[in-house]
């Protein structure tokens, strides 16, 4: 009965991040979906250039949220094992790029990758903060601030949580976002015409 429910949990955990949100949001409000417009990314950033800023906002908390949801049935339900929690944390990443939903056509994970790494340390929340406000005031570039902003967790984990795994795993679960993200950066060079352009934009409506 007790792997039984881990088992479960983790099931759960994916269809969790399973939940596609902004492909929901994109066919409610404009009958589109966000997968085929813009930067084609079923992600908060592609609903607030495509859809709204509202909607967006709506995005982005409900797919960090799937992030925390996670972790959270994978030690309620589950088990008080960090790994285990941790695996469910994954899985949630997992589940919003590879939606069973929708065919396993989904986004990049970077919000519910937060949304997991928020669950097991909240003191991350100003300190990410710290990095994401000043950086996106400079730069104009959101994706970009919160894409630097991830440094801050294993700062946590170390400095505040004293928690050697969750020093390793909060530098190896970004690299899931980053990985999917990675063959849009030569795409923005590209369409940009300098490097400067994928990283630094004018203002926020300035996109590529």
């Amino acid at each position: 009965m007790y792997y039984f429910l881990i088992v479960l949990s983790l099931i759960c955990s994916y269809l969790i991040g399973s939940f596609p949100t902004a492909y929901l949001i994109g066919k409610l409000r404009k009958k589109e979906d966000i997968r085929k417009v813009g930067s084609k990314n079923m992600g908060a950033m592609n609903v607030f250039y495509k859809v709204g800023v509202i909607e967006g906002l709506v995005v982005l908390t409900i797919d960090i949220l799937k992030g925390a949801a996670g972790v959270a049935v994978a030690k309620y339900l589950g088990s008080d094992y960090i790994v285990v929690q941790m695996l469910g944390g994954f899985l949630a990443v997992v589940g919003h790029n590879l939606p069973i939903f929708l065919k396993f056509k989904g986004g990049k994970g970077g919000a519910t990758a937060i949304g997991v790494l928020i669950f097991f340390m909240p003191w991350g929340v100003p300190t990410f903060l710290v990095i994401f406000l000043p950086a996106l005031y400079f730069l104009h570039n959101p994706t970009f601030a919160y894409s630097i902003s991830f440094i801050v967790f294993p700062f946590v984990a170390a400095f505040i949580d004293h928690s050697w795994p969750l020093i390793v795993y909060s530098c190896l679960l970004p690299l899931v976002p980053f990985a999917r993200f990675f063959p849009r950066f030569f795409e923005m060079r590209k369409s940009g015409g300098s490097w400067k352009h994928v990283f630094y934009r004018k203002n926020l409506k300035d996109r590529l």
